[in-house]
């Protein structure tokens, strides 16, 4: 069954963690924290979103985002993913 749509309302921060599947490593080598941190760029000027902080792990990361519109968060998480899985 999916997962009932979170609220995302602009003008508030949000601290978003996101795991790879069984807690498997999404990160492996230097590159892929450097292309994430790209995307995380790529993902901004798409859609602007004020990034506060983040911290990259080798199995997981976080994110403190302040949308600046109501449904942006999801949005621009859901580009920001797409965009990783693909590389």
């Amino acid at each position: 069954m999916p997962r009932t749509a979170r609220a995302s309302l602009g003008g508030y921060a949000y601290h978003v963690i996101n795991r790879g599947n069984g807690r498997s490593e999404v990160f492996h080598k230097d590159a892929d924290y450097a292309a994430f941190l790209k995307l995380l760029a790529q993902a901004s000027e798409r859609l602007p979103m004020r990034l506060l902080a983040y911290c990259l792990m080798p199995n997981h990361f976080h994110l403190v985002v302040w949308p600046y519109e109501d449904g942006d968060l999801s949005r621009w998480m859901q580009w920001l993913m797409t965009s990783h899985v693909r590389r």
